[in-house]
């Protein structure tokens, strides 16, 4: 082992193969959290892969060598524990919570299910099942399912833009040679990292994680296909009470130097009761129910989008009336406004910090994407450093950007997606 240090209260170890070691002692806490971040998600998948990540997810708790499903779930809350995992486009985490007395307990499980799972056919075919029927509520789920077309639309043909379930036929595809290839090449052991706060003992967490994932091999990281923002438009009408429209635009990697700017003119924009948007479309005119503006940042890429609700008739004033808030706030963005953004901005960044598994996905997923942790106050630093003419700027920035726009429902009001590229770019 090698590369100890300390960043105030965390302590972080490095053991030879690459795993990334964290914790955190809280001593006010008498539960130790923890979980193991790899840094795989749906755009890692090959084609006949999609879906692959979440299926995994899924088939760690359906037994190991040792451990049987009920086993699994068993030793866990035996001791009060739980445990849970989650998949997203860039990353794949198995979190659990337990006593610090039992944080053992705990990484032997998750230790478990991430080396030792052994993929019966029988509980294979039980999770397709499972799966498939998610697949089926989302398309029967019209403000769900809008969302994926957006993505696939944002990042045409590219795996970044990619449903994370997967089709059913990829779905149906899987067998334990498909899954044994993908765990050899993306859970590789320099890009994971255990995170561990509360009731920790970093020495004892180190011992555990050199023991069941210690003799991961080393092997060579392969870098996902690029992120490359496309636009276009995809039109799903149907017989519906409401129209879901989302309108994107190319955004920024969260390594950009310009993500922070314009993170605030999202939310300047549409990401409170004060914005912009959600005052004129809902609280002025009453056109929608919510509506919203978001960016999304990835490594290496990164979408802005905003998305609502409206009746099929209001379609066409929805949209006129939201691209020229949007255009207006490139002109006129004030220093109140943006001093409430930098606020509600820090308030989310440091509540998130407020418990252990905030605080622990925040350090893996540093770790993974940096390399090292990024101190709270750097980035407030870096807010609180902003303009009002960096924020402006950002929005120009954004609204130069070739539009993508997904809507489903009663549509026919739309506005083509020539003449909103026109309305966005004056």
């Amino acid at each position: 082992m090698n590369q100890h240090f300390r960043e105030k209260q965390v302590s972080i170890t490095r053991l030879d193969n690459g795993f990334t070691v964290s914790t955190e002692r809280m001593p006010e806490v008498a539960t130790a959290t923890l979980g193991v971040w790899v840094a795989t998600g749906s755009r890692h998948e090959l084609p006949h892969e999609h879906g692959l990540s979440h299926f995994i997810e899924h088939m760690a708790f359906k037994g190991t060598a040792r451990r049987s499903a009920r086993q699994i779930a068993e030793d866990i809350e035996n001791v009060g524990g739980e445990i849970n995992a989650a998949t997203s486009i860039e990353y794949t985490s198995y979190t659990a919570r337990v006593l610090g007395e039992n944080i053992d307990v705990a990484l032997d499980v998750v230790g478990d299910i991430l080396t030792n799972s052994v993929f019966e056919a029988g509980e294979m075919a039980r999770e397709k099942g499972v799966i498939l029927q998610e697949y089926a509520a989302v398309e029967d789920t019209p403000d769900d399912l809008i969302y994926d077309a957006f993505m696939e639309t944002a990042f045409g043909q590219q795996p970044i833009g990619r449903p994370i379930l997967g089709t059913p036929e990829t779905i149906k595809s899987f067998d334990e040679a498909t899954i044994r290839t993908y765990l050899g090449r993306e859970y590789a052991p320099g890009k994971m990292a255990l995170a561990a706060a509360g009731d920790v003992d970093h020495a004892q967490v180190v011992e555990l994680a050199q023991k069941h994932f210690g003799g991961l091999p080393a092997v060579e990281i392969r870098q996902p296909e690029s992120g490359h923002y496309t636009g276009g438009e995809r039109r799903l009408p149907k017989k519906l009470e409401q129209a879901n429209i989302v309108l994107g635009l190319p955004g920024l990697s969260f390594k950009d130097p310009n993500y922070y700017a314009t993170h605030l003119f999202a939310h300047i924009l549409g990401g409170g009761l004060t914005s912009r948007l959600w005052h004129e479309v809902r609280e002025t005119r009453g056109l929608a129910y919510s509506i919203d503006s978001f960016h999304w940042p990835f490594s290496d890429s990164g979408l802005f989008g905003i998305g609502a609700g409206t009746a099929g008739s209001d379609v066409a004033e929805l949209m006129d009336v939201t691209l020229a808030c949007a255009r207006r706030a490139t002109e006129d963005i004030g220093e109140v406004e943006l001093s409430r953004a930098k606020a509600q901005m820090k308030v989310a960044l440091l509540a998130a910090l407020e418990t252990p598994g905030g605080r622990i996905e925040r350090v893996a997923r540093q770790l993974l994407s940096w390399g090292r942790i990024v101190a709270s106050q750097e980035v407030v630093a870096k807010v609180d450093a902003l303009t009002v003419e960096q924020v402006r700027a950002a929005g120009r920035a954004v609204l130069a950007g070739a539009p993508t726009l997904a809507a489903i429902g009663p549509i026919k009001g739309l506005p083509s997606l020539a003449a909103v590229k026109a309305e966005l770019q004056g």
